[in-house]
């Protein structure tokens, strides 16, 4: 699929009062759950037991 494609896709399951704030929100929380997809698949991914060591740091 285009990203042209995927772009149709995404606004024509929204809503048809959708606002642009809306439309935009949809296709970017679109892309980067399909980056982060991605990512998983080459291998890039972070296990789930290194996030919550890395988060540990955080909270502190």
């Amino acid at each position: 699929m285009t990203t042209k494609e995927m772009a149709k896709q995404v606004i024509d399951s929204l809503p048809e009062d959708a606002n642009l704030d809306q439309i935009m929100q949809a296709l970017y929380v679109t892309r980067k759950f399909k980056k982060g997809v991605q990512e998983i698949e080459e291998g890039k991914g972070i296990l789930h037991d290194e996030v919550k060591r890395r988060l540990e740091k955080w909270v502190k």
